[in-house]
């Protein structure tokens, strides 16, 4: 992995020790504090087309999810823990708390929008602003699954699958495997769209196995604790308190079904949104569009 392109030029680099293991993060620019959280089957050097803006006016914190990219992959508990979203919520919370950040803006894409939601319904008081990319709760994907959605999301209930046929399948092509998930999933229907650096990053971390088993665990979360969590919270009728702004892509895996934005209207109270042209991956198919909601937002008062 050192020997991989190095994406955030005038960046440090740091581990920190948490309750889900090591958890490898870069840090850049000066302002308010800015979390940045990837999704699957990414790395932290998804955000490198939108970073640079940003740190002209945030400390950004970018760190690998536990079992992604350079953070430690630690055995998984019965509950999946240190894979579902509470668990990877607390050691995000702790990264921060040791970088210096009480309090923090919050900005996750797929399953690091999971994280973000769900740190900030556990951590009301920790989290200034979220912005969520190309996601509805996990609670919504769940109970909202038809026949339509279960093909456009079969890799759900596919990595949700017990030990170990996901891995056994998977590893036979890991690398094929990835560039065929995440070319269906944008816009061009290609690997265009990406870096060919940054996929050079994606293909590196996802042929480990340990850290491909990872990827698994944290569906498998999704399928149970994660999904046990969201409900007992529509139940309460808990909802996130601080402004939310929901972006997703015009074609991307939200758009095909209910309004992204009505769903999150249910989830929070200071709530906006908007599509952006793009698939699923907003920070690299259109970084001045994913830019140009991001910044205002964060800038509110």
């Amino acid at each position: 992995m050192s020997k991989l392109a190095e994406l955030f030029p005038g960046f440090d680099s740091r581990t920190v020790e948490t309750s889900a293991g090591r958890i490898f993060a870069r840090i850049g620019g000066e302002g308010p504090p800015v979390l940045l959280l990837h999704g699957y089957p990414q790395t932290n050097v998804m955000w490198h087309r939108v970073a640079p803006a940003l740190a002209k006016k945030y400390k950004l914190v970018i760190p690998d999810l536990p079992g992604y990219g350079e953070s430690e992959a630690p055995e998984a508990s019965p509950d999946h823990s240190p894979y579902h979203k509470r668990a990877m919520a607390a050691a995000m919370i702790e990264l921060m708390q040791k970088l210096g950040h009480q309090r923090f803006a919050l900005v996750g894409h797929d399953r690091g929008g999971r994280v973000g939601y769900r740190l900030t319904l556990d951590h009301p008081d920790r989290v200034t602003r979220l912005a969520v990319l190309d996601i509805v709760p996990t609670h919504e994907m769940w109970h909202g699954l038809d026949a339509k959605r279960a093909m456009k999301i079969f890799h759900w209930t596919f990595l949700a699958q017990p030990y170990p046929l996901p891995e056994m399948l998977i590893g036979k092509a890991s690398s094929e495997y990835l560039d065929w998930k995440i070319s269906g999933w944008n816009g061009k229907a290609d690997l265009s769209v990406f870096d060919p650096r940054a996929l050079a990053h994606y293909r590196a971390f996802f042929s480990e196995a340990k850290r491909m088993h990872a990827t698994c665990e944290d569906y498998r979360a999704g399928q149970t604790t994660d999904l046990a969590h969201d409900e007992a919270d529509a139940a309460a009728g808990k909802k996130i308190a601080c402004p939310l702004l929901a972006l997703w892509g015009a074609s991307g895996i939200p758009a095909g079904g209910m309004n992204p934005l009505e769903v999150w209207r249910r989830w929070g109270t200071k709530v906006e949104g908007q599509p952006i042209a793009s698939g699923h991956f907003l920070a690299e198919e259109n970084p001045e569009a994913t830019l140009a909601a991001l910044i205002p937002f964060l800038a509110q008062d």
